[in-house]
């Protein structure tokens, strides 16, 4: 089950963190420019706390302090997030 720990590592390196990294970007262009709701802010909190449990998660991988079968249930948690955030693009296009 090593693969998983490899899957798992590539998704929140090469997925995860850059998404979230993006966004907070954009997030803080709205600060710059004092445009942001109250929704914004809670946003940026919420983003940064999420950065920091990816960052945890690549750490524990890189210890291999968990079995593998927990490796597998984050992975699948994070893709099934994927697919519904994905799938919710999807049904606002469809409405446009």
């Amino acid at each position: 089950m090593q693969n998983i720990k490899e899957n798992l590592k590539d998704l929140v390196e090469n997925t995860m963190i850059p998404e979230v990294e993006n966004y907070l970007e954009d997030l803080f262009k709205l600060l710059e420019t004092n445009s942001q709701t109250p929704d914004d802010v809670l946003a940026i909190e919420e983003m940064e706390s999420f950065l920091v449990e990816l960052q945890n998660i690549l750490a524990v991988i890189e210890e291999d302090k968990m079995p593998d079968s927990e490796y597998q249930r984050i992975y699948d948690y994070i893709m099934q997030n994927i697919d519904e955030h994905a799938h919710g693009h999807e049904l606002e296009q469809q409405e446009d």
